[in-house]
């Protein structure tokens, strides 16, 4: 009904840049927020950065400064500029809908299937 697909990984040398892109398609009437997560191997999944349909944002500490998300609101797409990238930054990225009001007036919560971003020389 409402899905989210990844595009922009890939393998990148240390001190890099990339930009991740996720689209969202399907019944959607609005959505409020649009994360993107990440999850390395052996570890949890943990919150990037997010931003609101207005435009508020937050990240996570270790990215502050090198990583900004942004949106198009009238495109239903959420982006991830990440510059200075570490290899502590490789894992897949997944995009994240939380909360999408459908065109039925439902809500769905929607998870993208990731992107494999490697930072390595």
């Amino acid at each position: 009904q409402v899905q989210l697909v990844e595009s922009g990984g890939g393998l990148v040398q240390p001190g890099g840049s990339l930009r991740l892109s996720c689209a969202a398609s399907g019944s959607i009437f609005s959505i409020n927020t649009m994360a993107w997560y990440r999850q390395s191997p052996g570890k949890g999944r943990e919150l990037v950065a997010r931003i609101t349909s207005g435009g508020y944002t937050n990240y996570v500490d270790s990215v502050k400064g090198r990583f900004t998300i942004s949106r198009d609101n009238a495109k239903n797409t959420v982006y991830l500029e990440m510059n200075s990238l570490k290899p502590e930054d490789t894992a897949v990225y997944y995009c994240n809908a939380p909360t999408v009001v459908t065109t039925s007036f439902g809500y769905v919560a929607v998870w993208g299937q990731g992107t494999l971003v490697t930072v390595s020389s």
